[in-house]
């Protein structure tokens, strides 16, 4: 049983976690997130519906339902990771699942502007390294400790020197990927831009 959701918020500077790896190029959001699933009110229960389609057919033997991986967090993926329609559903079902850094060979330009905006950060490395990481004998009890800063990952045996957007590494250095939290940071900004427009006042 996962522990209870919590959101990130503000400034993430370091990410530290197991990794899980999922093999295979091009799995979409349809994937990620079946399009059944597109009905909720809120994300708050998608994290449980996560891969359901490949999970149903692996019977139990999914990365995301094996028991060494139940605390995950790293999520580790080959090319164009998060391809398909443009749904926000898929990158929040991974992070209500427990994802909170996404490192792969590419990603899909929506995907990846969905994953900075609710504070993911997707790292690229080349395809030997994520290979490597993958095939590692001993990936089930990968864990990673990810500085954002220097954008840099380790391990006992690794040391990885991540890729990732300049603007997005800043952001989330600054938190300025946090919008709301941002948006409330500036309340007496608003309130003063508020008042300050003439089609406002009675």
């Amino acid at each position: 049983m996962k522990s209870e959701f919590i959101p990130p918020i503000g400034r993430i500077r370091e990410i530290n976690g197991q990794c899980i790896s999922l093999f295979g190029d091009d799995i979409d959001t349809d994937r990620i997130i079946p399009a059944r699933f597109l009905k909720c009110v809120n994300f708050d229960s998608l994290g449980e519906s996560v891969f359901e389609d490949d999970r149903l057919t692996l019977n139990g033997r999914h990365p995301f339902d094996l028991e060494e991986n139940k605390n995950a967090t790293i999520l580790i993926v080959n090319s164009n990771f998060g391809c398909g329609s443009s749904r926000e559903h898929a990158p929040q079902a991974l992070m209500r699942w427990g994802i909170k850094a996404i490192i792969g060979e590419s990603f899909a330009d929506i995907f990846y502007s969905n994953c900075i905006a609710i504070g993911i950060p997707c790292f690229t490395l080349s395809k030997t390294s994520i290979q490597e990481i993958q095939e590692n004998k001993d990936n089930k009890f990968l864990f990673l400790e990810i500085d954002l800063k220097n954008s840099l990952a380790k391990s006992k045996d690794l040391n990885l020197k991540l890729e990732i957007k300049e603007s997005s590494r800043k952001m989330f250095l600054s938190g300025e990927w946090d919008a709301t939290t941002t948006l409330l940071k500036n309340e007496n900004l608003i309130e003063n831009k508020f008042n300050d427009l003439p089609y406002l006042k009675f």
